[in-house]
This record gives structure tokens, C-alpha cells and sequence, in this order.
């Protein structure tokens, strides 16, 4: 039986997933860690190399598997991070380590492009749907103009870690719509790179990858360095997406109405849409999937690294413990709040400066509390995200979850609570794999448009709102954008 891989290549972990062409199980899967470096406060890179060994490790795993039970890979899609930046030599060589999306050293490039260049910021944001921020390499590129142009200047080529392991698989320095639309620098309208954004950020086009379609297919052929993956002579491989747009459309989330919210290290929330969109204030992405499907939504810094957080350094605790601790309290925390700012933030601030805080303590409050705030708070900051997001899309009537959180039923009732909406789980939380091999289907003719796609994915859970604590969640709500406000 032939079968399809699709490969997520996330901030933690690099994982994949087989399945058969009918998705009607699971014939392999595999997960290897990443470490996230941090030589400096505000930075957070990775070895690229030691990417490149979980790759391997992955993929070999998933290879060996699927030959024991008599099966064919015949297609390898890729779904990876958004906003690495990774400068290489000619051959593809790292020069250093990647530069990840929650690195903040760029912080006063975009601060500049927001306050002082504001012109300049909003024409780049109208041309290329990235909001502003530190995350972005256009920010990234240009903070290396100022603070270290040697390496700007020695670098041959400028890229992702998914062109990185592109590269090392295809020979080729080819990069996908949708991760080109994360960076800052490309037009997604004439889907070419800006010039304007180049200009600004000191690179030039030959430094930079070809941009091609989503859809895009090369033919492997091993090459020494690639022949511990035991990947078969004349696989397909399909370059593949953003991890946020195959989480939409491995979710199911493709239908007007339908909103994905995804909280795994970082978190987000995301509707699809037929045509890009701009918000006027920059505040929302604008991401490629496909010919007629754009991700709009907006992302958070601060989604179950809050939980670490809470687990590791305010309780010490482990995180099953510290979620019994959090199912104690009742819904509102008692009127204890948490603003989640631990790593800075996204949407809908876009400040890497700002910090959190816990607001309106008193005596009654436990240990407990505090736990449970901090949920709340993560939640709160994703669903003001999504108050932006219905003003363009309309509101959501279904919301699909996914990601770590969506383990935890108490997190994921908490959403469906303070959304006052279904909450929906798929069968399986690999939403980014699956949405790969979806977009694989599309590829390969198997199915017509991504939305015939999409009603492929089984669900499982449903989780429905209750009224009053809907109700009191509003009121609690209000309280918590009152005190953001005055950030």
C-alpha cells in the first residue's frame, strides 16, 4: 500500500505522521526534540544541525516503520515554523545558528518601522501581510545590518530552516508562498520578493530563495549526506506550507464561520479566508495556504510556556499536578487576573517590551488561584485576537482546537466556556502533519479544492459552553481588556 508523510518541523519537537491515501489510520509516527538556545536575554536560536540530526532520526524511524508493514512511501510533505532566519554560505552551509520567531533582539528595528519609520512599516505590511514585529526577518536582517554587517556581507544566502532542510534534501534554495509571506519581504500580490522590504532590511534578490507554489514537487535523489533518512529512490517531495496554515487545514478549518486556535508552545488563532486581507492597524497576518485560501489571524508569544512557567518556577510543580490544582477554583479566578506577557507580545499588542502582571491579588487567593489565572489569561489575550479577527471575517460559530492544550480538557472546556462556542477536537492532534498530507492530496489530484480536502478529518471530542459561566467569563473579560488598555 502507498502512503503519504507529512513532516512538522515545529520549535520543539520535529514529528511525522504516515497514512494511507484514504487517512483511514495511522501506519507510522515519530517525534524527536529540538533545543531552543538562548545565549543572550531576548534571544532564542537553534543548531541547525542538530535540526537536521531530528530530521534524520524522524524520518528514518518513519521509513523503517512503514517498510515493516509492507507499505510505500511515495510522497514527503513539509510543515515548518514561520520566521527563522538562517544565513548560510553558497553551498547551503549554516554560517550560525537559526534565529527563531521569539527571538526579540530586533526589537528596536521594529519599533522603528511602528514609531519613527511609520510610513515606511505600513507600506511593507500593506505589500507583504506580515505585521511588524522582532519575530519577523526583515527585522532580523535588519538588526544585523546595524550590529554585525560583516556576516550580512559574507552571507551568500538568507533563509529558513525548512529551506535549509530543503536544500540539503533537493540541492536546490527554493522557498514556499507561505512561508515567503511570514517573512516580511515578500509581495504576496506579484508573489515576488519586495523590493521595498529588501532595500530596508540590505539584501539583495540573489540572496534570497526562488519562491514557488505550495504545491511544489521535487523528485529525491539520495545524496551522501541524505542517505541515513532511508527515504526510497524517486520519493516525491512536496515543499509544503507554514505550520499555521497546515494546522487550519489539517484542523478542518477551512469553512467561513470555522476559527482554528492552536496553543503549543506559542498559541494562535486563525479563520481561512478566499482573499488576502489587511487590517488597517497591522495587527493581523495575512498568510499564503494555497491559490485562494489565505490564514488571517494572529499569533501569542505566551501559550503553554505559561504553563512551564507556572509548573517549573512559581509552584514547582509538574503540569498534571498543577492542572488538578487549577480545576479546584471556579471559573474567574475569584477576580484575579493574569496578563501573560512573559515573552513580550504579539497580536495584538506587537510590543516585545511589554511584560505580565497579576492584578487585583488579595488574601483569599491560593496557590491555586494563581494557577488557574494564568490559564485564563492565555485564553483572554487569544480570544482578544479574535475580537479583531470577526470585525473582517465575521464571527466564529465553531472553534477547532489543537495543539498541546487541547490534552488538557479542562483548558479546552475553559475555551468553549469563555467563547460561548463549540469547541471541537480532531481524532488526531497532529494537525500539521495531517494538513500536509492534505495539501499532498490537492497536489496529486486525489481531491479537487482543499475545502473537499478538509471534510477528510475526523473529529472526536465536542466540547459545548455553558451559559453561565459564559456569562460570568464576559464580565471577566471586560475587567481583563480594561486593564490592557492601560499597557
Amino acid at each position: 500500500m502507498n502512503c503519504f508523510v507529512g513532516v512538522d518541523v515545529g520549535t520543539t519537537n520535529v514529528k511525522a505522521l504516515a497514512m494511507p491515501p484514504d487517512l483511514n489510520q495511522i501506519l507510522a509516527h515519530a517525534s524527536a526534540p529540538v533545543t531552543t538556545l538562548h545565549p543572550e536575554p531576548g534571544y532564542a536560536e537553534q543548531d541547525p544541525a542538530k535540526i537536521w540530526s531530528a530530521f534524520v532520526q524522524v524520518i528514518s524511524e518513519i521509513s523503517q516503520e512503514v517498510a515493516k508493514g509492507g507499505h510505500a512511501i511515495t510522497h514527503v510533505t513539509f510543515c515548518t515554523a514561520m520566521h527563522s532566519l538562517l544565513p548560510m554560505d553558497a553551498d547551503g552551509t549554516p554560517l550560525g545558528n537559526a534565529i527563531l520567531w521569539s527571538d526579540n533582539r530586533a526589537e528596536s528595528q521594529a519599533s522603528a518601522l511602528r514609531v519613527t519609520q511609520t510610513k515606511l512599516g505600513k507600506a511593507i505590511y500593506q505589500e507583504t501581510g506580515t505585521p511588524i514585529h522582532p519575530m519577523i526577518p526583515l527585522c532580523k536582517l535588519a538588526w544585523l545590518r546595524e550590529h554585525d554587517p560583516r556576516l550580512l556581507h559574507r552571507t551568500a544566502r538568507f533563509g529558513s530552516i525548512k529551506e535549509f532542510l530543503w536544500h540539503k534534501l533537493t540541492g536546490e534554495f527554493e522557498v514556499d508562498f507561505s512561508i515567503a509571506t511570514a517573512t516580511g519581504l515578500f509581495n504576496e500580490k506579484k508573489r515576488q520578493w519586495s523590493q521595498k522590504a529588501m532595500t530596508y532590511a540590505g539584501v539583495r534578490p540573489d540572496q534570497l530563495s526562488t519562491p514557488v507554489p505550495t504545491t511544489h514537487l521535487r523528485t529525491y535523489q539520495p545524496r551522501p549526506e541524505t542517505d541515513k533518512t532511508e527515504l526510497p529512490v524517486g520519493v516525491s517531495l512536496l515543499i509544503g506550507a507554514s505550520d499555521g496554515c497546515l494546522a487550519n487545514l489539517g484542523a478542518g478549518a477551512i469553512k467561513k464561520g470555522t476559527a482554528t486556535l492552536t496553543i503549543g508552545t506559542s498559541g494562535a488563532i486563525r479563520q481561512t479566508v478566499r482573499k488576502p486581507l489587511r487590517d488597517a492597524k497591522g495587527r493581523l497576518f495575512c498568510y499564503f495556504l494555497d491559490e485562494g485560501y489565505y490564514a488571517v489571524g494572529g499569533p501569542t508569544n505566551n501559550g503553554g510556556n505559561v504553563l512551564e512557567w507556572v509548573a517549573e518556577k512559581l509552584t514547582l510543580l509538574d503540569t498534571v499536578t498543577v492542572l488538578e490544582e487549577a480545576a479546584k477554583i471556579d471559573p474567574g479566578s475569584d477576580g484575579l487576573l493574569f496578563l501573560p506577557y512573559l515573552q513580550g507580545e504579539r497580536a495584538p499588542l506587537w510590543d516585545a517590551s511589554v511584560r505580565g502582571a497579576y492584578l487585583h491579588v488579595d488574601w483569599q487567593h491560593t496557590r491555586a488561584h494563581f494557577i488557574r489565572s494564568a490559564l485564563e489569561g492565555v485564553l483572554f489575550n487569544l480570544l482578544s485576537i479574535n475580537e479583531l479577527l470577526k470585525d473582517y471575517t465575521g464571527p466564529a460559530r465553531v472553534i477547532h482546537a489543537n495543539g498541546g492544550f487541547a490534552q488538557s480538557t479542562l483548558w479546552v472546556q475553559m475555551l468553549a466556556d469563555m467563547s460561548g462556542v463549540p469547541v471541537r477536537l480532531n481524532t488526531s492532534n497532529e494537525s500539521g502533519s495531517m494538513g500536509a498530507i492534505l495539501l499532498t492530496m490537492k497536489a496529486i489530484g486525489l481531491v479537487k479544492t482543499l475545502d473537499e480536502a478538509a471534510e477528510r478529518i475526523a473529529f472526536g471530542d465536542i466540547f459545548q459552553p455553558d451559559l453561565a459561566r459564559y456569562t460570568l467569563y464576559r464580565a471577566e473579560f471586560k475587567k481583563w481588556q480594561q486593564e490592557v488598555e492601560k499597557l
